[in-house]
């Protein structure tokens, strides 16, 4: 299949944004005002930015104010369990760099994906007509629904916050009803050509564009969500492919791929991101917003400028301060993170933080899934309300450590640098404690 025309590309001055009557208006405007209050009050009290809580009671005066405010803008959004975060920072940098700035741009830069976030952030910017959405798993639907988005990049799907998502083949479903249902009027889908839930909720598309990630984690994606037959992967010069042995869903062929530390695109041409976000898994989050970035009429040499000025995406490997302690903070949230994270571990002390809050997920039982022997020769400190829990598992892995339960004590007295790796509770408190936030 062709890949989309993007003869329009992203035109100097953005299109007038239609205006509401004048009782939405007046309704929107009260939702906003009230937000802002508790936004206001929100940080004066140290709860937070605020972000959430505008959010909040903004639906709460005007349940329509995130379809409205959603209307009439260009948009890119963007979903996964892993990686959403990095890869909208990366692709709004690519369209920040094109259109020179941040006038015409709205993006919630800060991570806060779910309905409340998303409508906190477009209200901070009504006549921003390029909106870059990082969007919650669930809250995929609704975006498509409402927002008619022009770009939707799927990147992923892994085991993450076990009691919340429970079954995510039942995420994929979701996706793949959004698309069927958005026919014609849906977005062009960025999709991951490695996952095959992924690939399955993309075929619903009314166009596609493939990206082969060169992704390692397989460990969710045994069976095949259209039969429920046996994937099988198979390993040839072009790298590792995967189909299914019942069935035709199988791999389908990229149109932009991650070679090593470099990326090909559809016109044959090859890239060296140079990104200053580390790991090959920010390669190929790059990757995919290259692709989205190329939907929008932007050139890869544009796009790939912007992304190396991304640094540290919503306080991503992050450098912090603890009294005398510098760290580096790793946000790992489920196995397919921390297999990606633990290998960019450097220091001789690690500090690995768990909590099993609600933006965790009450089950931690994943800790098992989780190669902690890597570990084995460094001193590792566990901390976190469920540090106990990590404690055993580490001593499982025959990995040496002390088990500090308190985040603060943890982190105190290193002489040297360290590397936290933490889930997402304690990575933000971290963030907050260190300054980054």
């Amino acid at each position: 299949m062709p890949l989309p025309e993007t003869t329009t590309g992203l035109v100097p001055t953005g299109p007038r944004r239609a205006r509401l009557g004048i009782i939405p208006r007046l309704r929107l405007r009260a939702a906003t005002w009230a937000g802002d209050v508790a936004a206001t009050a929100s940080r004066l009290a140290g709860r937070g930015t605020g972000t959430a809580i505008r959010g909040q009671v903004m639906l709460k005066v005007d349940p329509k104010a995130m379809a409205e405010l959603l209307a009439g803008r260009r948009i890119a959004a963007v979903s996964g369990t892993n990686g959403k975060t990095t890869t909208t920072h990366l692709l709004t940098a690519a369209v920040r760099n094109a259109v020179g700035g941040d006038d015409r741009l709205v993006h919630n830069a800060d991570g806060a994906n779910l309905h409340s976030g998303i409508t906190s952030a477009l209200s901070a910017k009504p006549a921003a007509d390029l909106a870059i959405l990082e969007t919650d798993e669930r809250v995929v639907a609704d975006v498509v629904r409402l927002g008619k988005p022009e770009v939707l990049v799927l990147l992923n799907f892994s085991r993450d916050q076990l009691d919340r998502h429970h079954e995510i083949k039942a995420l994929a479903r979701a996706w793949r009803n959004a698309l069927i249902d958005a026919g014609d009027e849906g977005p062009v889908v960025v999709a991951n050509a490695d996952e095959p839930l992924v690939v399955w909720a993309a075929h619903a598309a009314k166009q596609t564009v493939w990206v082969d990630t060169a992704g390692s984690w397989v460990q969710d994606a045994a069976l095949c969500p259209e039969c429920g037959g046996t994937l099988l992967r198979t390993e040839s010069a072009g790298g590792t492919s995967w189909g299914c042995r019942d069935c035709s869903l199988a791999e389908p062929q990229a149109d932009y791929r991650v070679v090593g530390e470099k990326i090909s695109t559809p016109d044959g041409r090859v890239w060296h991101p140079q990104l200053q976000v580390p790991g090959k898994f920010n390669i190929s989050n790059a990757a995919c917003a290259l692709a989205a970035a190329g939907l929008f009429g932007i050139d890869p040499q544009t796009a790939i400028g912007g992304m190396q000025t991304v640094t540290s995406p919503a306080g991503r490997f992050g450098t912090a301060h603890f009294g005398s302690t510098t760290a580096r903070l790793l946000l790992a949230k489920n196995p397919a993170g921390w297999a990606e994270a633990l290998p960019l571990v450097q220091t001789e002390t690690v500090i690995l933080a768990i909590d099993s809050a609600a933006a965790d997920g009450r089950d931690v039982s994943w800790l098992w899934d989780v190669e902690y022997e890597q570990l084995a020769g460094r001193r590792v400190i566990a901390t976190g309300p469920r540090a106990q829990d990590l404690a055993v598992r580490l001593a499982y892995a025959e990995v040496e450590h002390d088990c500090v339960p308190d985040l603060g004590e943890a982190v105190l007295g290193h002489r040297e640098p360290v590397d936290i790796v933490a889930t997402y509770t304690p990575f933000q408190r971290l963030r907050k404690m260190g300054g980054l936030a």
